[in-house]
């Protein structure tokens, strides 16, 4: 099946506010569609939120990214990548959560993410709170651990909350890491900032060698000289991309369940997928955006840019890894 049967309907054929809301309004190919051995790269949504530990709203945010990412037209202004021409793009659909069990929905995910990586779809995905992307790890690092480049205000390392519970949205990557799914020497973690009940977290992450870049650091040094670093660290090996709304400062993305100040901007928010080319990725996440914290909908809109931004770099390495 060619190209042109993955290509979003244009806003110059049907307006953007008709027809039913997909991501970036590609077509909607679910896991029993025959048409699913066609697709190289799928956009998932995992509608859930069961390990928020504060303000909870991310189970809400797939269904207003697909609709807000109804803007987004064909070409990347800045990188000219066209994704479409360079990779079979569908929505696969949502995840389906059992929002009143943690072990049983993280089972589901990662079932739903086996067989993304069975079928050798990349998968990109748009939570849900940030204990999603543990499931996702489980599916993609089955084999060997990844490598990955991590933006947010947040580590999201800590051992456990309340007394020992293992599985929130704070402790996904300490549990990676634990599980083997990752590769602590070949993870990146940047924009991470705000107040503290303790270190217990970057401890973790200095004993095990995981570079954690703070926003001071990111804001001294600049876009281009972090980036340059992440993608040393990550290196050749296969890598997968977390990206937290909150990396993002809350004056343009307010919508989210635990806001750090002092991030950087809408245009850096970019500028940093950007700088992720060249990266074997095998898989990306945008995670935290909780639409009841911004009514107007301007966070989901900044997160669909970012979506549209990461699959812009997942297309340009599909199609690399296609051609060598």
């Amino acid at each position: 099946m060619d190209l042109k049967s993955f290509r979003p309907v244009s806003g110059l054929d049907l307006p953007r506010f008709a027809g039913i809301a997909t991501f970036m309004r590609l077509p909607h190919i679910g896991l029993d569609d025959p048409r699913l051995v066609d697709v190289d790269i799928g956009l998932i949504g995992v509608p859930w939120d069961g390990g928020t530990t504060n303000r909870p709203g991310p189970r809400h945010a797939p269904r207003q990214l697909r609709d807000q990412s109804s803007m987004i037209r064909f070409e990347n202004a800045v990188t000219r990548i066209v994704p479409y021409d360079l990779a079979r793009c569908a929505d696969l659909g949502d995840v389906g959560p059992n929002p009143a069990d943690v072990a049983d929905t993280l089972a589901r995910i990662t079932a739903f993410y086996d067989q993304v990586r069975d079928r050798g779809i990349t998968p990109l995905s748009a939570g849900g709170d940030h204990l999603c992307t543990l499931p996702i790890l489980r599916a993609l690092a089955r084999h060997r651990p990844l490598g990955m480049v991590h933006f947010d205000s947040h580590t999201d390392l800590y051992k456990s909350y309340f007394g020992g519970f293992l599985f929130t949205h704070g402790t996904p990557f300490r549990r990676a890491v634990e599980e083997g799914l990752l590769d602590p020497a070949r993870v990146c973690m940047i924009g991470i900032r705000g107040s503290a009940y303790d270190f217990e977290d970057r401890d973790f992450a200095t004993a095990v060698g995981i570079r954690v870049i703070p926003i001071d650091e990111f804001h001294a040094r600049g876009v281009e000289d972090v980036m340059a670093e992440a993608r040393s660290i990550a290196g050749t090996g296969e890598t997968y991309v977390s990206y937290d709304i909150d990396f993002i400062d809350p004056a343009f993305a307010p919508g989210t369940g635990t806001p750090e100040v002092g991030g950087p901007n809408s245009y850096q928010a970019l500028q940093v997928v950007r700088g992720l080319r060249g990266l074997d990725i095998v898989g990306a996440d945008l995670m935290e955006v909780s639409p009841p914290f911004d009514p107007t909908g301007a966070t989901a809109y900044l997160g669909a840019n970012v979506l549209f931004e990461l699959l812009c770099v997942l297309a340009e390495c599909r199609a690399r890894k296609t051609a060598s």
